[in-house]
């Protein structure tokens, strides 16, 4: 009896070491991989390089093409490719092979951005932008979201979430399968409402933010911001889930704010 609680003892030594050397790795992570974020100068933890975020938005964005189906309409493309290049040029990137696509899905009301700096927008929301000042706000919160490096954040934030879980697995060794089964679901739930959702919402408000700034300094007058989620809270017909279960603020939380950056913003605007 005596030897089995020295070997018992002798391995919750070594999970506890276990969970110990983890943590000093995570902490170590945010100490070495922090940088900050253009023009908010909010910190942020990025594990992944530069050009390994730029090489997955490629790969991503050549799938995207094969799978999608381009636009023919030509207006649609030259407002998308002339927003598309002042708000680049705004975004003071070189560096970045700057891309921007139109694919024909009417029934989509979305665009997305890449890292690297490949924007596609679907031809569903085109009709909520109405105009070019439409099409460069939301061309401003896409080109935002790639400056901002939210991609590669996110996936950091991912693998440190991924990591807790491990060393929570490790802790929970001793207790019965029913008993880690509960608590790693309430870890993920944790995670998810508390963590991921509230944080996907902040880089959703902070290229809001960056996204007026480029539309600014690119001559659109940032007002015009405004009347396109006005618009959007038109269009989305009263389906709308809670904000908290929602990884983007609400419509009325986004007017909000955009009114309350509107003086600081306009600094930047400059008619052309």
């Amino acid at each position: 009896m005596q030897q089995r609680r020295q070997k018992g003892d002798g391995t919750m030594k070594y999970k506890r070491y276990g969970i110990v050397v983890l943590l000093l790795c995570i902490l170590t992570t945010f100490i070495i991989a922090c940088t900050t974020v253009p023009y908010t100068e909010r910190r942020q933890l990025i594990l992944f390089s530069e050009s390994q975020e730029v090489a997955l938005g490629n790969a991503s964005f050549s799938q995207v093409l094969k799978e999608g189906k381009a636009s023919s309409d030509s207006h649609h493309n030259e407002l998308v490719q002339r927003a598309g290049k002042r708000i680049a040029q705004a975004a003071s990137r070189s560096d970045y092979q700057w891309e921007f696509v139109v694919l024909d899905d009417p029934k989509t009301v979305n665009a997305f951005a890449l890292p690297g700096g490949k924007v596609a927008f679907y031809s569903g929301i085109l009709p909520v932008c109405q105009d070019e000042n439409g099409v460069a706000v939301v061309m401003g919160h896409e080109v935002a979201h790639a400056l901002a490096r939210h991609g590669a954040e996110r996936m950091s934030h991912d693998l440190l979430a991924e990591l807790g879980s491990k060393g929570l697995s490790i802790a929970l060794a001793d207790k019965t399968p029913a008993a880690q089964n509960i608590l790693l679901k309430a870890y993920g739930l944790g995670v998810t409402y508390g963590i991921e959702r509230p944080f996907s919402r902040e880089q959703e408000s902070e290229a809001d933010h960056i996204g007026l700034i480029l539309m600014a300094k690119a001559g659109y007058d940032p007002g015009e911001a405004i009347g396109f989620w006005q618009r959007m809270d038109s269009q989305s017909k009263g389906n709308k889930m809670p904000e908290f279960l929602s990884t983007h603020p609400s419509h009325e939380h986004r007017i909000r704010q955009i009114k309350e950056w509107l003086p600081e913003v306009n600094q930047y605007y400059k008619k052309p």
